[in-house]
């Protein structure tokens, strides 16, 4: 049921570098037209890397590995696109619907078409308050499940980062993080938290993702890219922000899938601006990275 393109069919068959991309970043992370920019954007970065880019998404109930610049543009720009998590695929497949995939659904359609690297820009996790919302990110179900390794500038800092480093340690996901021993909160190079295992580099990365795929352990691993020092916002400072659009959420009653996008929205409202930017060059910065690690681990 994949439309695959010819280039990334091609490579996939001859062993080549392949990362996937996902593109609720595309419909629902970012105003148009900045968001089809940062897609072109980070392709080009993955190109120059040496890989060849696979944004994920579904067009007219197609899944789709791989996009042109026109479905770049109707992915971004549409009014009617949906954000497709695991559990909706076979909805908007079933109905011919337009759908931009979350992490876990890109992971799950990744792994149809035989790809092992993903970059995104951050991890789904558990949601705070999460003990009475019971709103726990399905990500987390898929990297349990799903051998597709994701990388992130950690887990989104609207989130939980504890207990979604809890939860993945419950499911048996190794939780990488490149160059630091502390693990980073999307926006914020700190989270607080200690890395759970550091690597440096890519070449240390697809080290430990070839040695768990030969053991045959099956599942993801998380690999956390920290934001550069240069383009990060304080913790303190994030932390302020998002406290204030979460109060703005629940006052207006935002809930389930909508909230995501909801407080990334508001976050750039209160912050002017600017964690978008930090967004787009953390995206840009997984995007390198996601690059030679795939190359390391295709070689």
């Amino acid at each position: 049921m994949l439309k695959i393109t010819d280039e990334i069919g091609v490579a996939l068959a001859d062993g080549r570098p392949v990362v996937a991309l996902e593109s609720t970043i595309i419909s629902h992370g970012m105003p148009y037209p900045r968001n089809v920019e940062m897609a072109r954007e980070v392709e080009a970065i993955v190109r120059a890397g040496g890989a060849v880019p696979a944004t994920i998404a579904i067009l007219d109930g197609v899944p789709r590995i791989g996009l042109s610049d026109d479905e770049l543009e109707l992915l971004g720009s549409a009014p009617d696109v949906t954000k497709v998590s695991v559990r909706d695929l076979p909805y908007v497949v079933a109905r011919k619907l337009h759908g931009a995939t979350t992490v876990a659904s890109t992971m799950r359609l990744a792994a149809l078409a035989g790809i092992r690297v993903f970059v995104t820009g951050g991890l789904g996790g558990v949601h705070r308050g999460a003990s009475q919302s019971f709103d726990i990110s399905a990500d987390l179900t898929e990297l349990g499940q799903t051998s597709v390794a994701v990388i992130s500038a950690g887990v989104k800092s609207i989130l939980d980062v504890g207990l979604t480093l809890e939860t993945l340690e419950t499911l048996g996901v190794p939780v990488l993080v490149n160059g630091s021993d502390e693990f980073p909160s999307f926006y914020s190079r700190a989270s607080g938290f200690a890395s759970p295992m550091r690597v440096d580099g890519p070449a240390e990365t697809a080290a430990v993702l070839a040695a768990k795929w030969e053991l045959g352990l099956q599942g993801g691993v998380v690999i956390a890219n920290p934001i550069p020092e240069a383009d990060e916002i304080p913790a303190p400072e994030i932390g302020a922000i998002i406290d204030r659009a979460l109060a703005a959420a629940d006052d207006e009653g935002v809930r389930g899938k909508d909230i995501t996008p909801y407080l990334l929205a508001r976050i750039v409202e209160l912050t002017d601006g600017a964690s978008l930017t930090a967004n787009i060059a953390l995206v840009k910065n997984n995007a390198g990275f996601g690059a030679a690690v795939a190359v390391t681990l295709a070689g």
